[in-house]
């Protein structure tokens, strides 16, 4: 049985795909990492109580941070069609905005901002959303000094837009307001 631990990182070095070791800190590392807790969140959401469409929503967008996750730790992407990686392309952000519009539909105009909160499940997307533009913010940052694929840049952005939504979706099926009643007695006019 293979063990988890390799003691290869006890120098706060990680390798690459390739064979390249880097910091445990550098800027792709981050980046990717901040993927990572995306996808964790997103499975903390999953144990929620979510109806079956926003779950398959989150599985898919699980699966495509995992494709992100590749495309960020492999510096040269040569090789990967031949190893079945595959990448997140113009197709998948399409999707995202797919899944916006339809949710809308079925959502309120806005009229008000919008407090993070809600339901358990509501709340949760809330913070993967927050989470979600500090993850695309580290990979603006990426960009300015490496190659970072531009669908990567646009999938990020609809990610925190198709959670936004989410979490208002959520939170309308379970009746639960989208401003608190302090907040919107002092913003009125």
């Amino acid at each position: 049985m293979t063990r988890i631990y390799t003691k290869t990182g006890d120098d706060g070095t990680t390798g690459l795909p390739g064979g390249a070791r880097v910091a445990k800190d550098s800027p792709r590392i981050k980046t990717y990492g901040s993927l990572d807790e995306i996808n964790a969140l997103l499975g903390v959401v999953g144990s929620c109580s979510l109806p079956d469409p926003v779950r398959k929503i989150l599985i898919h967008i699980q699966n495509d941070l995992f494709a992100i996750g590749t495309m960020l730790a492999s510096p040269d992407d040569a090789g990967d069609k031949d190893r079945g990686i595959s990448g997140i392309t113009d197709a998948n952000v399409q999707v995202l905005e797919n899944e916006i519009d339809e949710c809308e539909i079925h959502l309120p105009p806005l009229s008000q901002f919008v407090l993070p909160g809600g339901s358990t499940a509501g709340a949760l997307l809330h913070l993967a959303r927050a989470v979600t533009r500090r993850a695309e913010r580290r990979c603006v940052a990426l960009a300015r000094s490496e190659i970072v694929a531009p669908q990567i840049l646009r999938y990020m952005n609809r990610l925190s837009d198709l959670l936004f939504v989410l979490a208002r979706l959520v939170n309308n099926k379970d009746s639960q307001p989208e401003a608190h009643p302090a907040f919107e007695k002092c913003h009125q006019p």
